[in-house]
């Protein structure tokens, strides 16, 4: 597999004292810790904050956007530690409906609610002695905070239905995408479960914010595909490169993991191309300002399209608007003296995406 270059002089994040080696297995294993990777300042800060943290046994409290990497970055923390050898167990507090969800953490004796057939152990029971991942805790109904932070006191909880007291000795570590200090203004989250996960913060940075990493997680991702799909995508040329380094990336390090599993399952072999990239990837955001910015139409011996100019000159238009007032859509549609709703239906039409 030929070496995808991750390293760029007229980066500003790289470090004038840092030498970029020659292939991208070497990086992986100097800038990755524990399954998660990154070179850039930021995801190095983390490296160094999980270390220092690891065997303290305090709560941490991981924020970031979805698909940032919080699950793995809560599993490094584990294999860190002094538990690393106990279990560690994960739960989406978003994921689960709230009338299953106290039961998956807490488990229930036999006849505790309809269905109950049997008895069931919790998640913190599981993760006695190792560590409890409480993944979307800013989710979490306000009856369970209050439960959760009986735990978090007194390390102890009761089944559902039961009555037997039954102590736990668990690490937790939480996340969440939402602020929860925003959260708790609203009364949307207890103030006192807050301050008692938030004793170590760690926060992630989003992908559009540490582009220097992204050729490192595209080889590493390239790397496993291959394994995984038995196919032999060589990598990614430069220029193709460089357009994944300028995309926006709401989705984070999960989207660029479905990107890339696309690519190389359409690919098959041979070398990743700017062509073979998905339409919205190959213009990046300068390129589509340059984009909109077009000269006034001029009327030629041969004619011209009169509604093609016309849909063009509104595209330009709405584009505009949508830049003047931060994409505020309300204020956009006053600019151009139309409803909202017009508005809407037009960036739907043309496919118009606000840039980094």
């Amino acid at each position: 597999m030929q070496p995808i270059t991750a390293c760029y002089a007229s980066n500003t994040e790289m470090e004038s004292s840092m030498n970029c080696p020659s292939g991208n297995d070497v990086l992986l294993s100097q800038f990755g810790f524990q399954g998660v990777i990154g070179q850039s300042r930021a995801m190095r800060d983390v490296f160094r904050l999980i270390k220092r943290v690891a065997d303290s046994d305090s709560t941490i409290l991981i924020n970031g956007e979805t698909g940032t990497g919080k699950g793995l970055v809560a599993k490094a923390i584990h294999l860190s530690s002094y538990r690393k050898d106990k279990p560690f167990v994960a739960i989406n507090c978003g994921a689960i409906p709230e009338n299953l969800l106290e039961s998956e953490l807490f488990g229930h004796v036999k006849g505790a609610f309809t269905g109950a057939t049997s008895a069931k152990v919790g998640k913190f029971e599981v993760a006695n002695g190792g560590t409890i991942f409480l993944d979307e805790i800013g989710d979490m109904s306000p009856d369970l905070q209050v439960k959760v932070l009986k735990v978090l006191e007194e390390r102890e909880f009761e089944p559902v239905g039961g009555c037997k007291t039954i102590k736990v000795d668990v690490r937790i570590i939480a996340a969440t995408h939402r602020d929860l200090e925003e959260e708790v203004q609203k009364g949307n989250f207890r103030e006192d479960l807050f301050y008692r996960l938030y004793v170590i913060p760690v926060q992630l940075p989003a992908l559009k914010d540490r582009p220097v990493d992204i050729p490192l997680l595209a080889h590493y991702f390239l790397k496993k595909l291959n394994q995984d799909k038995n196919t032999q995508v060589s990598g990614i040329n430069q220029s193709a490169l460089e357009k994944l380094m300028r995309h926006d990336w709401p989705g984070n390090v999960r989207e660029l993991a479905n990107v890339l599993e696309r690519l190389v399952v359409l690919k098959g072999e041979g070398e990743i191309q700017v062509g073979d990239l998905p339409p919205k990837l190959r213009i990046t955001c300068e390129e589509k300002s340059h984009e909109f910015v077009m000269p006034a139409p001029e009327l030629g011996s041969e004619g011209l399209d009169l509604n093609t100019a016309v849909s063009e000159f509104e595209k330009n238009l709405i584009y505009q608007s949508l830049e003047k007032t931060d994409w505020v859509k309300n204020k956009a549609a006053k600019l151009l003296q139309v409803k909202r709703t017009t508005l809407v239906e037009k960036i739907k039409r043309y496919d118009l995406q606000k840039c980094a």
